[in-house]
């Protein structure tokens, strides 16, 4: 069996250098605590990784398992039989040269295909370094594309770099970024859930027919869209994958591209109005934030779900005007700030989707909930238009805009009770997936500006009660929150790291990470701040005095924000709301229960 190299090195010297000053963050090594409560869950003590480099490695190549065939006869493949209930069919099969391999420096057979009715997928099978390791990603948005060019939460990962993973991708069932699509069932259901779990079904044959054995180890990794394809797996087909990596996942679909945009939508646009608020006003706001939060010199809040700091504070005096050098804001955009910061509520106060925006994501907010101008548009309104006109209901229903969701108990059940079944990844109970051996990273922005980071803590502790606590949910799953980071990376904060590493490790020898570590890297790809990130409910804190962007400055320290959060909320975390869809004699037919 060929050794996996876990050899994550950096493009430049001082990439290299702040990885050697964060080895014990990013491997494992044992961490001191402060601020522990006692009978609270420890970030786990473990040992550091031992990392083996063969020889041919070091050099920048891995040695690893040879194609049984040739690319161009992988067209010839009758795979019918492979997966007799996922019927697919290869359309082509080409060689990619190292040098046009976005993944890293290996040659590939990149092969397409389609399984039926129309999920195109694609497959990079490396021609040189396979490791007998399968890599599925996800997609952003509705999807609609197939992109296996990128692995979001894997920078700096050598084995993938040098084709130790076969990847796969899809398109989720249709080709245009819109919802139209979910106009017919079979494609809603394949965007649902049905269509990640076939692609890794019909991936799997494709390789073992390709390099003469199958893949002995099955990972994930996915971020938006991808982080709910993530977690419908771990949660649905847990025999899937053995590692997931899901990052800011959008799992609580229909709430999320319903109530949640609508919310904000309609406070920046109150009452149908111009916007109360234009990325104009987002410096200052920030800046005011930053000062109401007490945030470090750095600029970015460690925990910003600590903070609860009142835009009223800063309204405008009577005949006050705002201005750069003394910026206030008016009441009504202080009733645009105090919703944004409060979440969609119901008419009893109950939440509607579980989250909201947190304090220090403001400068994020650009062009997703505040426009350039007071009568431009927002991503929040175009998210809501296409699911209301085409995913929630039976019909088309082309004339609704993001004006038309009420926040009532009422509607929210008119909306939900029919739609989170195919649509969500909200159950909490993931004992099927730890039994069949299954490690899961959860990943997500605090600065998040499409899906709110307290949603997926409030997820993630569901897990923990469902799965017998703390300790118990630790052992298999981990969540890990960047402070200052945007929907997927951007933003302020360190949001570049390698999970992927961590996963492999995790998986084949049973090495938790304790930390991750993070870093910000500028356009000429040189490393300019460095820290790590720790376990949920774990925060880093700079607790030494050291330079922020030293990894070596930081503790964790456990934040009683996050652990004890709470959230008075209309529906919940639970287990048999999913449904599952089939034709049955010409009638389209959704029952009860997980497939």
């Amino acid at each position: 069996m060929p050794i996996l190299t876990r050899w994550c090195r950096g493009k430049t010297a001082a990439f290299t250098a702040t990885l050697a000053a964060g080895t014990a963050l990013v491997t494992g090594a044992s961490l001191a605590l402060a601020g522990s409560a006692a009978g609270s869950a420890q970030v786990p003590a473990v040992a550091a990784d031992t990392v083996a480099v063969d020889a041919v490695a070091a050099s920048g190549t891995t040695s690893g398992i040879a194609p049984a065939m040739s690319c161009a006869s992988v067209t010839s493949l009758d795979l019918a039989a492979a997966v007799p209930d996922v019927p697919f069919e290869i359309t082509s099969a080409t060689e990619l040269a190292a040098g046009d391999n976005t993944l890293g420096d290996w040659p590939a057979c990149h092969v397409k295909g389609v399984i039926a009715p129309q999920i195109h997928f694609e497959i990079r099978l490396p021609r040189t370094g396979w490791q007998a390791n399968y890599l599925q990603v996800g997609c952003g948005g509705l999807c609609g594309n197939v992109s296996t060019g990128s692995a979001p939460a894997s920078t700096g990962c050598v084995p993938l770099t040098t084709g130790a993973f076969a990847v796969a991708s899809s398109d989720e069932g249709h080709y245009q970024g819109g919802g139209l699509f979910s106009t017919d069932p079979t494609l809603r259901a394949d965007f649902g859930y049905k269509s990640d779990h076939e692609l890794a079904l019909a991936a799997r044959a494709v390789i073992e027919r390709y390099y003469g054995q199958a893949a002995t180890h099955s990972y994930f990794d996915g971020c938006s869209q991808g982080g709910h394809q993530a977690l419908t797996e771990a949660q649905r087909y847990p025999t899937d994958f053995d590692g997931i990596i899901a990052g800011a996942p959008a799992n609580n679909f229909t709430a999320l591209n319903t109530f949640s945009h609508a919310w904000t939508a309609q406070s920046v646009f109150l009452n149908g109005g111009p916007a109360t608020l234009t990325t104009a006003d987002l410096a200052p706001l920030h800046e005011a934030v930053l000062k109401g939060c007490d945030a470090p010199a750095d600029g970015i809040i460690t925990d910003p779900l600590a903070c609860d700091w009142d835009p009223a504070s800063i309204k405008c005096a009577p005949g006050q005007t705002s201005t750069s050098a003394d910026y206030c804001l008016t009441a009504d955009q202080v009733t645009t700030l105090r919703r944004i910061y409060s979440g969609p509520t119901d008419e009893h106060g109950r939440l509607l989707y579980p989250g909201y925006q947190l304090r220090g994501s403001e400068l994020n907010w650009a062009g997703i909930i505040v426009p350039t101008t007071a009568t431009g548009g927002t991503g929040d309104q175009n998210f809501v238009r296409e699911t209301i006109r085409y995913q929630i209901f039976d019909s088309p229903q082309p004339a609704l805009t993001y004006r038309d969701i009420k926040f009532t108990a009422a509607y929210y059940d008119k909306v939900m009770r029919p739609n989170e079944g195919m649509y969500d990844a909200t159950d909490p109970d993931l004992k099927a997936f730890k039994k069949a051996g299954g490690k899961l990273i959860l990943w997500h922005g605090l600065g998040d500006q499409h899906i709110p980071a307290v949603g997926t803590m409030a997820y993630y502790k569901a897990v923990q009660k469902v799965m017998g606590g703390a300790d118990a949910t630790s052992d298999f799953a981990r969540l890990f929150l960047l402070p200052g980071v945007a929907h997927c990376g951007g933003g302020q904060g360190p949001g570049t790291f390698d999970a992927l590493t961590a996963m492999v490790s995790w998986v084949t020898e049973g090495k938790a990470p304790a930390s991750l570590l993070t870093t910000s890297v500028d356009a000429d790809g040189t490393t300019t701040a460095a820290r790590p990130v720790y376990p949920f409910p774990y925060v880093a804190e700079n607790t030494t005095g050291g330079p922020a962007g030293d990894p070596g400055s930081y503790t964790p320290v456990r934040s009683t924000a996050e652990a004890n959060l709470t959230l008075n909320r209309l529906g919940s975390f639970r287990s048999g709301y999913e449904t599952v869809g089939n034709w049955v004699h010409g009638t389209w037919v959704v029952t009860k229960g997980k497939a």
